[in-house]
């Protein structure tokens, strides 16, 4: 056989047994994934644990002052979740988070990133940033009052964003 033979005979192997190969996989249950592009470096992982801690804080109640574990205002929720995590530099109160934490533009914002609400230049109230859903905006946080530790949608445009990354 020509070389020239081989390399098409080796071209129409790969279209006919590429297809066939998938569907196999697809009757078997199998998947193939491609190789991850990068692993997580350990800071995104201790954010990743935070996020979790603060998740598995839902439901619990609000209570000015409080750090957990059982109660939280909502810079105790973080105090406590990216402590917990491995972060030993967050600062107790929603303030001074915003002002010790880089600040990102909102378009960049990512879930285990924090959400600083405000009125004119005072931060009154921080979450953590819980994802995007049908074009709207989430917060994981302890909101005030009665309420209890949730995930709720952002409902102003008075609040910029920071990271740990």
């Amino acid at each position: 056989m020509s070389a020239h033979a081989h390399s098409t005979a080796r071209r129409a192997l790969r279209v006919v047994a590429l297809p066939l190969v998938a569907m196999a996989l697809v009757f078997t249950g199998l998947t193939v994934t491609a190789p991850a592009a990068e692993a997580a470096s350990p800071r995104i992982e201790k954010i990743r644990k935070a996020m979790r801690i603060a998740v598995a804080q839902k439901g619990d109640p609000y209570r000015y002052g409080a750090a957990g574990p059982n109660a939280f205002d909502c810079s105790g929720l973080i105090y406590y979740s990216y402590r917990k995590a491995g972060f030993r530099n967050v600062p107790r109160t929603s303030d001074s988070q915003a002002a010790k934490f880089r600040g990102i533009p909102k378009r960049k914002v990512r879930r285990g990133d924090f959400v600083y609400f405000h009125r004119g230049g005072d931060v009154y109230h921080v979450g953590i940033f819980a994802g995007r859903r049908a074009g709207n905006k989430y917060v994981l946080h302890a909101p005030y009052g009665s309420k209890r530790v949730s995930r709720e949608r952002i409902w102003t445009n008075s609040w910029f964003a920071g990271s740990l990354r």
